[in-house]
């Protein structure tokens, strides 16, 4: 029987995987990157892992997560697997991903399950995908997996769609880092069968599934933005394969600075920072400044710990996602914003407007944002500005 269209595409796959990891020292990694769980992310990277023992390639298992479905688990069988570390937490006796004993046995390629997670405390790495950045530093190559959801800058758009608060995710740059990222697509229909037949939870689980998270729209929704993901890479690795060569002329390409504006508003910052990273990744990789402007009012002996503390975090999640932090003091901060946009040569502000039902009186009540709208449209040309409703 000849070998079917998936197969060889699998075939192709693993060829072009093993290519990369002969190439150089560094370690390469590989991400599958799926709509939800239930795609088969898991069951593919084990496919790939057989096809490259059978290329003689020294392949391990450092940690896979079957959740019992019985065609990923029958995929176990024959492959290499590595131990797991034990860690006495709260009472209780866990695993996790033994990194060490990993980097002591040095494979060539090792498979690493759920990208996304949070290792238990005590660990050798906060998060997994550290644990991955690591090996791959190491010169090991990886093949990891994670759902769409799971990334960072994706976190506001994802909770609108789904009403989810995803709490495990990883910075848009370990995905972009990332030698190949392949998309392991199903159909809506596809896959709420396969929830349905208790092929992905315990079927307790399935009825609340299917009315919440695994609804037909956010489940399409997810999907295009899964699919969009995999296109943007896409883009960034011929750019890189041809190198560096693009029907954009050098001088004009990624020419784009984009300033996000923010305040101690933890919730608007972060919604703000994360549209900053997109609408940069869609520019092409356009550099991106994050302007925190600290007036009188906002010193450090006139807003409380949680308020410093969420500041923090929010300049941190901005560095994670490849912003540049500029951290100033100053009186006025429309006049702060205009100084800096024109110190660092930027074509686009992005700014928080509270959300209203009359655009009109949004627009046109005072505050800071609105000021600096009137301002750039009076006084600065070739600057536009990117409002955010939080």
């Amino acid at each position: 029987m000849p070998p079917s269209t998936d197969d060889q595409q699998r075939d192709q796959s693993a060829e072009r995987f093993l290519r990369l990891v002969q190439e150089r020292r560094r370690g390469r990694l590989k991400i599958y990157i799926g709509l939800a769980a239930g795609v088969g992310k898991t069951y593919r990277m084990l496919q790939e892992a057989h096809d490259l023992l059978q290329h003689g390639v020294d392949v391990v298992l450092g940690y896979v997560v079957t959740h019992g479905r019985a065609g990923t688990e029958a995929q176990l069988q024959g492959l290499p697997t590595l131990p797991r570390k034990q860690i006495f937490y709260k009472g209780r006796m866990l695993e996790e991903m033994d990194v060490q004993a990993i980097l002591q046995r040095r494979p060539s390629v090792v498979v690493v399950d759920e990208l996304a997670h949070t290792n238990v405390p005590g660990s050798l790495n906060e998060k997994r995908w550290q644990d991955v950045e690591q090996l791959v530093k190491a010169g090991i190559s990886v093949i990891s997996a994670v759902n769409v959801q799971h990334l960072e800058s994706l976190h506001d758009q994802v909770q609108k769609i789904t009403g989810t608060d995803v709490q495990e995710r990883v910075p848009d740059q370990v995905l972009k880092l990332a030698d190949e990222v392949v998309n392991v697509d199903l159909t809506v229909g596809e896959l709420r069968t396969r929830l349905e037949e208790g092929k992905i939870y315990d079927p307790q689980k399935v009825p609340s599934a299917l009315k919440n998270f695994f609804q037909p729209e956010n489940l399409l929704q997810l999907r295009e933005l899964a699919l969009r993901e995999v296109a943007n890479q896409l883009g960034r690795q011929i750019e890189t394969d041809a190198g560096g060569a693009s029907a954009v002329a050098p001088q004009r390409r990624n020419a784009d600075r984009l300033l996000a504006c923010i305040n101690t508003n933890a919730r608007a910052a972060k919604e703000i920072i994360r549209k900053t990273s997109r609408l940069a990744d869609r520019l092409g990789g356009a550099k991106w400044y994050v302007l925190y402007v600290q007036t009188p009012a906002e010193s450090a002996d006139r807003i409380g710990l949680a308020a410093q503390r969420h500041l923090i975090n929010n300049l941190q999640l901005a560095t994670e996602l490849g912003g540049q932090i500029l951290r100033v003091k100053a009186d006025h901060v429309v006049t702060e914003v205009r100084r800096v946009a024109a110190e660092k040569n930027v074509s686009l502000l992005i700014c928080g407007v509270t959300g209203s039902k009359n655009w009109w009186a949004r627009l046109t009540r005072r505050g800071v944002t609105n000021d600096l709208i009137r301002q750039v449209a009076r006084h600065t040309q070739d600057l536009d500005i990117y409002l955010v409703t939080y």
